[in-house]
């Protein structure tokens, strides 16, 4: 996907098992980040990160959304666990991921496996993708989309 593209809407459960289509956002600004698995160390510093800078996100106007391959469930745990402010979708059968094309071969311990890279997508309030930010570092990323949002006004 590249800037300007109209993204497709889609459907998932998020943590309370509600389903969450992108079009209920519609005339908002949508963070969407993708992040590799639930209550991990990096994915942790990244969903606090956006805790920690989710008022001021709110402030811009936008909406932010996690999204994952865990299951609901698993989803609720790590949101209840560090009080996340957020929804966290989960993405079980991969469609999303694909659609976004976060999935990667990735090393893990030496054997190559199918996961999902961090990814960061800002998708503007006519459902068009405004920027993507890809290969992501946890550490400072909420404030690097923060700016970013500011720069949308």
């Amino acid at each position: 996907m590249n800037p300007h593209d109209k993204v497709t809407d889609f459907a998932l459960l998020d943590d309370q098992e509600q389903t969450v289509h992108l079009s209920d956002f519609a005339g908002k600004p949508v963070v969407l980040f993708f992040f590799p698995r639930a209550d991990t160390p990096g994915c942790t510093i990244e969903a606090c990160g956006f805790r920690d800078q989710f008022q001021k996100i709110r402030k811009t106007g936008a909406v932010v959304l996690g999204i994952s391959r865990d299951t609901p469930r698993a989803q609720r745990k790590f949101r209840e666990k560090y009080d996340l402010p957020y929804p966290l979708l989960a993405d079980v059968d991969e469609t999303v991921c694909k659609q976004f094309g976060v999935l990667k071969e990735k090393n893990m311990y030496g054997k190559m496996v199918m996961g999902i890279e961090r990814t960061t997508f800002v998708i503007g309030p006519d459902q068009r993708l405004l920027k993507v930010f890809p290969k992501v570092r946890p550490e400072g990323h909420a404030e690097e989309v923060l700016e970013a949002l500011k720069g949308l006004k």
